[in-house]
């Protein structure tokens, strides 16, 4: 979802930034693309290597996901999303991964109206591990009631792909601006824009 369907992953740096500044420690955008978004590396270990008790990292935790959640307000889609799913919609089964908190997601879906496209959804409040840990996309395809062979997950990140590659599911990377350094090697297909999927999936 975050950086695939809406640009998220911008604001998520920022609100994390406002967070930390008065505690000086700064998260450099460098760090941010290759350990945040490519490993999965918790912005917090930061703080934890700062000093900063583990009480207190939890409570900046919380105040950087509600203002995370403030920064959404007036998200959209990204170009060509909509276009997209509206042909996909009806002829498979559509579902979204994401390591994405609950309350984020439900208002990401709230302010794009992107929800109706889905069939259902797992976030990051739904598994014990999330990405690049593959159980998110083993219980997608538990849920989905399909062949791993018949399955296909788009990921922006390097971590999304490593997830859905150690789940045994072909996978189309579509990188952002934020990603487009990040290794996809391993990758089925790498596309530059969503609108690249629709002919390759004949519709």
């Amino acid at each position: 979802m975050d950086g695939l369907l809406v640009d998220t992953e911008s604001l998520y740096l920022d609100a994390s930034r406002e967070i930390f500044a008065p505690y000086g420690v700064e998260l450099p955008l460098e760090w941010y693309i290759h350990e945040q978004l490519a490993k999965g590396t918790s912005t917090f270990s930061l703080l934890e290597q700062a000093g900063v008790p583990a009480p207190k990292v939890n409570e900046l935790r919380l105040a950087r996901d509600t203002r995370y959640v403030e920064m959404l307000e007036h998200i959209k889609p990204i170009d060509g999303v909509n276009e997209v799913l509206g042909k996909l919609s009806g002829k498979f089964t559509l579902a979204i991964v994401t390591s994405s908190h609950r309350e984020a997601f439900d208002v990401i879906m709230e302010k794009t109206d992107l929800r109706k496209f889905f069939s259902f959804v797992i976030t990051g409040d739904d598994v014990k591990n999330i990405k690049p840990d593959p159980e998110p996309y083993l219980k997608a395809v538990e849920i989905s009631k399909q062949e791993k062979q018949y399955c296909l997950a788009l990921e922006d990140s390097h971590k999304g792909s490593i997830a859905a590659k150690a789940a045994g599911i072909s996978c189309y990377a579509i990188p952002d601006e934020l990603t487009r350094t990040h290794d996809f090697s391993h990758a089925d297909k790498v596309l530059s824009s969503i609108r690249e999927l629709s002919p390759l999936l004949g519709v």
